[in-house]
């Protein structure tokens, strides 16, 4: 039951949206986890700072999952989302914050896994 939520200060295509999906439904297996279950939230155009500076394009990326990743998928996550938002986005890695969190209280569907 992974979650990323997106928050960037560049403006998401209904194009780009669709190519974030798609790499995030493969990157989410380097933390043991499905796209089955995977959802996504993208919040594009905010107003963002970054070291005072709002002129480059930059991204805030939280990862949320059922359980527990350990700290050496995470880096390899880390590595991935870094070369996916590039790519998608043109955001450079120095200008992404990657957050993980891990919780064994998820509900879902009336019930509490």
């Amino acid at each position: 039951m992974p979650f990323i939520n997106t928050n960037t200060n560049v403006e998401i295509s209904d194009e780009k949206r669709e190519k974030l999906k798609s790499k995030l439904g493969q990157a989410i297996r380097i933390l043991g986890k499905s796209e089955d279950w995977l959802m996504l939230s993208f919040e594009d155009k905010c107003d963002m700072y970054f070291k005072g500076d709002s002129s480059s394009p930059m991204a805030f990326v939280d990862v949320s999952v059922f359980g527990h990743s350990d700290d050496s998928a995470c880096e390899k996550m880390t590595v991935e989302l870094c070369s996916i938002y590039n790519d998608v986005l043109g955001i450079s890695p120095d200008k992404l914050y990657v957050k993980y969190s891990g919780s064994t209280q998820w509900g879902w569907n009336n019930m509490n896994f």
